[in-house]
């Protein structure tokens, strides 16, 4: 069926605005009444593909997106060609790294390596290295930032050189912000232009980012999710990215949240929700007459959290309140204007009367939504403020004896992650609390560590605009720095008291935040417990000092007039908010306070290599060139028989595989490094060697709270060599492994690689040997990277699991997975032998969506891909994008 009459190469309509001419894709024009039934979501992929692919292409791929609206549900590839990438430090650095050695294979194999560069722009934020080494003074953040720049000298200088010999990237120093906040505040445009043939577009501000929280944009209409390193790799290089046509669950928001309940708890509870009905890798779009009560920072802090509760995307559609956030950070009037009468024209402005056709939905009632938090180990496990006490009570940890300090004690409370730092109302609400506090004369304890993160710096302008910079730093909260910080795992050291305390065994210190994760190590190796919660609650429970403070009953102190001082007595009034965000925020401040913290004195003055090849240093510990960056890699696939590496359980996470927190000193990791030069007492994390791949195979799997089957009690980081029976190291064990010529492959349980979409969490296993990886599920962005990586990911059987297995010493799998026979969601046969010589026999399913993915896994991986299209360049379609610069 034709779902249009002809598609020329000009498919739609035109806009005249201040006196310019401008094509578009005229969505209504082009598809009718039929338009209003797709999401919003599948009507930007749908302009995606009208305006890039062609002819029959362009026909059947149009056609599987209305057929989708029959089933909610479509097995048709689709290709998306997003007009940017965004990328953050510890993400670029190995992306980088790997480009720098693909282009060392291109000019050993006779070909000119400045032909590999970027065809989009790529903007990079340097954001994931800020540490909180300083706390609770004016000059932290000026002292934490000299650390970063010191601790990171070499790999800042790499990151240089990348800006000046690949064309289109862009480093935003250290100091300008957190790189989601950065998107919504400076680089999103929503509507951007492009050039064709010779004609000026109005298209959609569409985009990838090697971050799993980058649906943070989606907040203000911008169509955008998270996708590893390596799929970035091939966006990068003119690949489009391909994918099934996605399921679109949607999330009908009904009333209006109460005064009391923040967008920190709205995104709690939505995450909660869709956990329940699994929306793993779908994608989510928030309608119903409920959305046009939230602002545009309410909005991006539950689209923020799009992984934490599965999504692709959370996806909220264009409106007045993007028009309005726009304008009050700055942008540009005729470019507010202009997008919209595009948005209005090309049928993509939100209607909160609309009802499209979805996968599945489910409401949420707003005006039902109380004090939120979640812990004490995932973000999905939701509790009422109140019920924190009961939560930890249920754990029934026995302190030792002469313990004196709680038995769960605040050891952090950290105001930190682009999540809930990037909306002035939550910090200004925060701030409000704070100084009501001051006033009452209460302080946190000694061993809690204070710490204010925000998104950018124009928090700090707005913040000492409404007079609450100094009420925030009177009650520790001063500001440490503008970047991840605690949230991706860089709190600096924990207290004395709480270290020796713990060490003692006399407490299980607990990590307070405002963050978006709180799984086991996440936040610092020495915490297994966290609570996410409102930045207001953070200042809270920093107050009190114990997580099993009951805040909804028990007084937080005594005044200075010595009255009980409750919660309630602190907490500001919807009123209180509005008029202090009224005083506090200014259009100007973001450009100017942005441009003000990219003119970096120390970040100018590195010296960066001018060359088309970057000067590999044989001594160095943070750049090594990769050996998977070869010509000579090749596929993985094929018919096996493997030794289990390692058995896993459920919720194995990539902090798990690959951490990125800080290095422990006592580690074979820090032996390593120690060996070749390092202060032991100065490592840095993990995350600030992903340039080294023999730190980062090292690395791989290095978390104590990661549960090896194969070998239970065993060191970190350690597993069992079958043929020996020895427990080793892993790195050990897969080195003995390759010597003899077996192959390996790892066993897992639910949700295998949730978190962040870190690449290294699959090359680590790749230089592990790793071939496949079985598990009851996969979370999406690992699941790509595995692939890219040249892994097979296989799903076990419904009703089997790693436990039901019960793979002891000795079993092994046979494998079935040659390259001929895979296909999408192919049926792979598995045959797992018993050490006692038994068979047990059954069909695993490739996680395997397009022949794209299969092409990967049949080349070795993207990079080998990527090589082979360089040394065999294709065609140029000839589209010029503007850069939303």
């Amino acid at each position: 069926m034709k779902y249009f009459n002809s598609l020329s190469s000009h498919p739609g309509g035109r806009l005249s605005l201040h006196g310019q001419d401008y094509a578009f894709v005229d969505l209504p024009g082009l598809f009718g009444a039929r338009l209003r039934e797709l999401p919003m979501v599948l009507r930007l992929l749908l302009e995606n593909i009208v305006r890039h692919a062609r002819g029959e292409e362009r026909e059947r791929a149009v056609a599987a997106i209305f057929d989708w609206l029959g089933s909610g549900t479509s097995q048709a590839e689709i290709a998306f060609q997003p007009g940017r990438v965004l990328m953050h430090d510890t993400t670029s650095t190995p992306a980088l790294v790997d480009i720098a050695a693909m282009r060392d294979a291109i000019a050993e194999a006779g070909g000119n390596p400045a032909a590999l560069t970027p065809c989009l722009p790529v903007d990079v934020s340097v954001d994931h290295s800020l540490a909180v080494e300083v706390f609770a003074t004016s000059s932290a953040a000026e002292e934490n930032l000299q650390h970063e720049m010191r601790r990171n000298r070499e790999r800042y200088r790499f990151l240089r050189w990348a800006s000046s010999a690949l064309e289109g990237v862009r480093i935003h120093p250290p100091g300008t912000g957190i790189m989601h906040t950065l998107n919504l505040e400076q680089l999103a445009t929503v509507v951007t232009t492009e050039t064709r043939e010779g004609e000026t577009w109005l298209v959609p501000d569409v985009m990838l980012g090697t971050d799993s929280h980058t649906p943070m944009i989606n907040g203000i209409g911008v169509l955008g999710w998270g996708v590893g390193g390596l799929e970035a790799e091939t966006v990068m290089f003119g690949m489009p990215t391909m994918l099934r046509i996605p399921e679109v669950i949607g999330v009908r928001l009904v009333g209006k949240l109460a005064p009391e309940a923040q967008a920190t708890d709205l995104a709690l509870v939505v995450t909660k929700r869709l956990r329940e009905l699994d929306v793993t890798g779908k994608f989510v779009e928030f309608f119903g007459p409920g959305v046009s009560s939230l602002t545009a920072g309410d909005r991006a802090v539950v689209a923020n959290m799009a992984p934490e509760y599965g999504a692709t995307t959370g996806f909220f559609a264009v409106d007045d309140q993007t028009l309005r956030y726009l304008r009050d950070t700055g942008r540009p009037p005729e470019a507010v204007a202009r997008l919209e009468a595009y948005c209005r024209a090309a049928g993509l402005w939100f209607d909160p009367q609309a009802k499209p056709t979805y996968t599945a939905s489910i409401e949420i009632d707003l005006s039902a939504i109380g004090v939120q938090v979640a812990g004490p180990t995932r973000p999905q496990d939701l509790h009422d403020v109140g019920d924190v006490p009961r939560v930890l009570d249920g754990l029934a940890f026995t302190p030792a004896q002469g313990a004196d300090l709680p038995r769960h004690p605040v050891a952090i409370a950290a105001i930190t992650s682009c999540t809930n730092t990037s909306d002035p109302r939550l910090i200004v609400t925060a701030g409000l609390l704070a100084r009501n506090a001051r006033r009452h004369g209460l302080t946190p304890p000694a061993w809690v560590k204070t710490s204010l993160a925000p998104g950018s710096p124009a928090a700090a302008s707005y913040l000492k605009r409404a007079g609450l910079l100094e009420e925030l730093a009177a009650v520790g909260f001063d500001i440490v720095g503008y970047g991840c910080t605690t949230c991706i795992g860089n709190p600096g050291p924990l207290t004395r008291e709480i270290a020796e305390a713990q060490a003692a065994g006399a407490c299980r210190a607990v990590a307070i935040l405002s963050g978006n994760r709180n799984f086991p190590g996440r936040v610092h190796p020495e915490l297994d417990l966290g609570f996410i919660m409102s930045p207001a609650l953070v200042v809270a429970f920093g107050l009190a000092g114990d997580a099993e403070h009951d805040l909804t009953r028990r007084p937080l102190g005594q005044g200075s007039d010595g009255n009980d001082v409750y919660l309630r007595d602190l907490w500001p009034s919807r009123e209180e908010v509005d008029a202090a965000v009224a005083e506090a925020t200014d259009a100007a401040d973001f450009a100017a306070d942005f441009r003000r913290a990219s003119r970096n004195a120390a970040w100018e003055a590195l010296d960066a290599p001018q060359s088309a090849r970057f000067p590999w240093d044989a001594d160095s510990t943070a750049l090594r060139r990769p050996p998977f960056a070869s010509v000579t890699e090749g596929s993985q696939l094929g018919h096996y028989t493997a030794y289990p590496l390692l058995v896993l359980g459920d919720d194995v996470t990539t902090d798990h595989i690959s951490p990125a927190s800080a290095i422990p000193p006592d580690s074979r990791v820090a032996d390593f490094l120690v060996a070749r030069g390092e202060r032991r007492d100065d490592l840095n994390v993990f995350a600030s060697r992903r340039g080294n791949w023999e730190v980062m195979v090292r690395a791989a799997f290095h978390n104590k709270s990661l549960s090896n089957r194969l070998a239970p009690g065993a060191p970190v980081a350690h597993t069992r060599h079958v043929p020996s029976g020895e427990v080793i190291p892993i790195v050990d064990a897969a080195e003995r492994y390759r010597a003899a010529g077996e192959s390996v492959v790892v066993v897992a349980g639910e949700r295998y690689g949730m978190g962040s979409s870190r690449d290294w969490a699959a090359k680590g296993q790749r230089l592990l040997g790793i071939r496949a990886v079985l598990a009851v599920s996969f979370e999406r962005i690992h699941r790509s990277n595995l692939i890219g990586m040249g892994i097979l990911p296989l799903a076990l059987p419904e009703g089997m699991s790693a436990a039901s297995l019960a793979i002891g010493v000795g079993d092994r799998l046979e494998i079935a997975a040659e390259a001929g026979r895979l296909v999408p969601r192919a049926e792979i046969p598995v045959t797992l032998w018993r050490a006692s010589g038994e068979a047990e026999q059954f069909l695993a399913a490739a996680q395997v969506d397009t022949q794209a993915e299969i092409a990967l896994l049949e080349a070795g991986g993207v990079i080998p891909s990527i090589l082979r299209q360089t040394l065999n360049p294709l065609a140029d379609e000839g589209v010029s994008h503007e850069s939303n610069r």
